[in-house]
C-alpha cells in the first residue's frame, strides 16, 4: 500500500521526536486507549485526520500544519523553516521575495 503525503509526512515527523504512537496521540487529545492504533492507521494512510487534528499534531510537533499537505520535499523544508523564523527574520524573507518579483 503506497502512503498519501500526510502519512509519509507524519511519520517522518514523529520520528524526529521521542514520541510513540501512542504518546503524541495522548498529547493531542484522543483517548489513550486508541491513541496508538489511531495513529498508526494515520501513519499507514488508512485513516486520514481531519484538519483540525492535524492542526493539533502541528502545534505538538513544532510545525507548520501546510507541511503535512506538501507533496514537493523543497517546499515542505521552506516550509519549515518560514515557521520558525521569528516575525522580524519573516518581514524579511517577504521583503526579499517581494523584491524578487
Amino acid at each position: 500500500m503506497k502512503t498519501n503525503t500526510l502519512s509519509r509526512r507524519l511519520k517522518m515527523a514523529r520520528l524526529c521526536t521521542t514520541f510513540s504512537q501512542e504518546e503524541l496521540g495522548i498529547r493531542i487529545g484522543l483517548e489513550p486507549a486508541s491513541a496508538s492504533a489511531r495513529m498508526n492507521r494515520y501513519e499507514l494512510g488508512k485513516r486520514m485526520p481531519d484538519p483540525e487534528l492535524v492542526e493539533r499534531i502541528a502545534a505538538e510537533l513544532d510545525l507548520p500544519a501546510a507541511y503535512f499537505y506538501s507533496v514537493d520535499d523543497a517546499e515542505a523544508d521552506l516550509l519549515i523553516r518560514f515557521f520558525r523564523l521569528s516575525d522580524e527574520g519573516k518581514a524579511k524573507l517577504a521583503k526579499y521575495i517581494a523584491d524578487l518579483s
